[in-house]
Parts: structure tokens; sequence; C-alpha cells
């Protein structure tokens, strides 16, 4: 059996080829997975969930020969559904529901190969930019127990950065992959809108705010999920293009000479961390170095009216979801199964005029004709991904009994503001952890393309690995520790 130090050194793909060689088995590497999960989740508690089916009674014939074939994988609390797994949402108003059929996302993850082998924490029903929950409690960074990990995809991004899993689901529709990954020091890109199939079930996820993914350690694991991820599905509802060669082709692909422009000035009311902003400045000039045309200019986005403006999309018809679960599972909404935020949002949800609801529909459509304009003149935008480093659990839960439905959003986030914007615009965007704080946390970069250029980030993102590689940091606690 691999020690814990070889298998948390690999990433998912180097996992992958060591499976294709046949100098281990997938069985194996469910092993190592459990081991390392053992080992380092009582501190970092990303894990929720492993199904023992897959791990020593797994049958290596189910797995598929994809890319990823025999890798260890986690599955999000929220929106990964899966035919007769649980699925929580985070909630104890879910507890012990299980999902009737499989998504699309589960499917294709299937075909690439990797072993969905448990369940990671999310905060209720992935509301929060911090992972801290009253069901299963708060995830960790693993720079710094007791430091929040981020969300809404924290389990996932904890787990990945702790080496329990070299790569893991996540989703975002408000940052919930990015926002994790810098605070857990790991790489989160969010795709297009309609890059990756919210299918059969839903049309799209959020009103075409919210995009699934996956957390990773390195970029070309993520290029090269997305060749896997990116395939249309019968009825989806559009297609957008995608090049002509395979995403992962355009790792170690020099990127022509792009026009990227660079800001760490504020979106919302609230500072952006000196460090933080250094970072990007760093990034700025390295990227000068690199041939690029950089220039400073600040994205034209009013995070604080927008998110006011969200609280009208995000939770419209939030009450008749959470009305529907508690019927089926028999349950009734109250403080004994919804945290307070979440219940307070509830009780506004009820009360939202569907007037304002196009009302914002509206708003949204001229957020993201300026966000165009912008784009039209820049290729890349390069920000913070969040304005501070990862801070002590407490702060942004649901679990606050101090602050009105209609203030959560705004307060909550400040911290995480420069997320946002893609997610309105339906653009890509990724997080790379390319500077570290002086109090030892990691500080994530943030880069943003145009609709379906992806590889444009790829490409950037690869030459900075190259350039800043993050592979040789590793946190307290790991797998390898």
């Amino acid at each position: 059996m691999m020690n814990l130090k070889e298998y948390a050194s690999y990433d998912a793909l180097g996992l992958a080829e060591l499976v294709r060689k046949r100098d281990v088995t997938p069985k194996e590497l469910a092993a190592a997975a459990a081991q390392a999960i053992a080992a380092v989740n009582p501190q970092v508690n990303a894990v929720v969930e492993t199904y023992d089916d897959r791990i020593g009674g797994l049958d290596e014939a189910s797995l598929g020969d994809g890319p990823f074939r025999g890798v260890p994988f986690l599955i999000k609390d929220v929106g990964g559904h899966e035919r007769g797994r649980k699925i929580e949402n985070g909630s104890r108003l879910c507890q012990g529901m299980i999902g009737i059929g499989d998504s699309n996302l589960i499917k294709m993850l299937r075909a690439s190969g990797v072993n969905v082998l448990g369940r990671s924490n999310a905060p209720e029903y992935s509301i929060a930019g911090t992972t801290e929950n009253a069901l299963y409690g708060n995830t960790s960074t693993p720079w710094r127990h007791g430091y929040s990990a981020g969300g809404s995809t924290g389990g996932g991004a904890a787990a990945v950065a702790s080496g329990m899993v070299p790569i893991a689901h996540g989703s975002d529709i408000g940052g919930s992959i990015r926002i994790p990954a810098s605070w857990c020091g790991g790489v989160g890109l969010k795709p297009s809108r309609g890059r990756v199939s919210f299918g059969p079930a839903l049309d799209e996820g959020g009103f075409g705010l919210a995009m699934n993914f996956v957390q990773t350690r390195t970029v070309r694991d993520v290029a090269a999920m997305l060749d896997c991820l990116a395939i249309p599905q019968p009825g989806d509802p559009f297609v957008i293009p995608r090049p002509a060669e395979p995403y992962r082709a355009f790792v170690g692909k020099p990127a022509p000479r792009l026009r990227i422009a660079w800001s760490a000035k504020p979106l919302m009311n609230g500072p952006v961390d000196p460090e933080v902003a250094a970072a990007v400045a760093a990034t700025a000039a390295l990227l000068a170095e690199m041939g690029h045309e950089v220039s400073e200019d600040s994205l034209p986005f009013d995070g604080e009216e927008a998110s006011r403006q969200m609280l009208s999309l995000w939770f419209f018809g939030f009450d008749r979801r959470l009305e529907e679960i508690a019927a089926k599972l028999g349950r009734t909404i109250g403080p004994h199964t919804l945290e307070p935020v979440t219940l307070k949002i509830y009780e506004f949800s009820k009360r939202l005029d569907p007037h304002g609801f196009q009302d914002v529909l509206a708003y949204m459509n001229s957020l993201r004709r300026r966000m165009g304009e912008f784009f039209a003149r820049h290729d890349v935008w390069l920000s913070p991904t969040t304005a501070l480093v990862s801070e002590p659990h407490g702060l942004y839960n649901q679990g606050r009994a101090d602050i009105p439905a209609e203030d959560y959003l705004p307060f909550s986030d400040r911290p995480v503001q420069f997320c946002f914007p893609y997610n309105v615009a339906g653009q890509p965007a990724i997080s790379l952890p390319l500077a570290w704080h002086s109090s030892g946390l990691p500080i994530g970069v943030q880069l943003g393309a145009r609709p379906a250029e992806e590889h444009v980030l790829i490409q950037l993102a690869a030459a900075l690995e190259e350039a800043r590689p993050w592979r040789n940091k590793v946190p307290p606690l790991h797998a390898s520790r």
C-alpha cells in the first residue's frame, strides 16, 4: 500500500498515471484516501461521509475509462446528486435525504474514471462564503485550525489542500469554487455559463449564476477535467463555443500577447488587505515581464448595490423549495431545522414580489452589458480572489442571530466581493495560490476572461504556475505530515 506522504504528493493525473502503468490499483488508492481522511479529517472536518462500497468494497470494473481512472474523489453535499446516496445540503431539514436520480454531472464524473468515495462538507444550501453548519460543524483551512476554509465548497477545497483527495467536486453561484481555493491554497476555476450541464432536473442552476466544476491543486487537472465535463448533454438549453483543441492542449502552450487589466481597488465597502493588493500588483508585473500588455483599470461593478439586488434573484422561490423538502421528509420548518440566517431568508423569500424578480433580471442584464464593454477593451482582468485571507470561524456563518436577511449578503460578500461579477456575467474566472500572507495563510489571485474563453485562463494559469510554483507549499494539516 502507498504511504501517505507518497499518496499526497501526486495530483489527480499523477495518480491516474500510476494506475495506468499498474504501479498501483484503484482499490489501493481508495485505501490510501481512506487512511488520509482518517488522519487529517478530525482536525479539518472536510469529509462528512465515506462510502464503504467504494473503498474496501470497490468493484474496479465499475470505474470509467477516462483520464482519471481510479482517482479518489469527493462529491459536494450540495448539487452533486447521485441516485441512492445522501444529499443533505448541509441542513438539518434535509438530514438523511436520498437522491432519487443521477445528475448529468455525476454521469460525466463516472465516465472520467474518478472513484466517488465520499461526500464533502458545505454550508446550509450553499448560501455562505464559509463552510460552517449546524449539521456537521465547521471546516477549517488546512493552514490554520479554527480558520475558515471558505465556502461554499470549503469541504472539497480543504480535502484537496490537505491531501485527503487530489480533486473534488465544487460548485459556484457567487464565488463558491474560487473563495475556498483562495483560503485553502488551491486552484479553482468557475467555468462559463452553460459549460457544464445542469440536467436533467434543471436547465440552469441559480437562474444561470451557478456552475459545477472541481477543486484541484494543479492547472493540468483543471484542464483535463474540463475536457471530461464540458460535454453538452441531451436537452441542454444552449451549447456554448469551445476551442478546436482539447483544453489540456493549452497547458504549456504560450498564450498570445494579451491585454490584461488589473486592479485591487474595492468593489464594495470594506478594505482590501494590503498584502493581498501587493500580490495582485506583483502578478501584474510578472505578466508584463512575460510580454503581455498590462494596465491598471477597475471593473465597472458596484458590488454593494449588486449584493442587495441579488436577494430578489437568489432567493426567489426559496420558500417553496424548502416547503417541498419539508413535506417530502415529514418535517416542519423552524429553528430546529434551519439555521437563524437561513430561517430569516426563508421568511424574506415569502415576501418577495414577482415584479422585483423581473426588475433584478433587467438589472443583471445592465451589469452584463457594462462588463461586456470592459472586456471588449481588455482580454483578461486580474484582481484579488478574496479581499482578505481566511478569517476565524463565527464571522460569516448562517448561525448568527444578529443579522437581518436583507443585510446578510452585503455583509458576508465583502471579503469575497471580487468573485460575484463573473457569476452575473456568466464569464469564466480562476483563482490561483500565487502568494502567501505574513500570517502564513494563502492568498488567491483571480484571472477572469470573456465568456467561453476558459482556454485563455488555462494558458495564463499554467504559465504562472511554472513561474511561481506552489506545489511545494504544504499546509500544517496535511496527510503527508
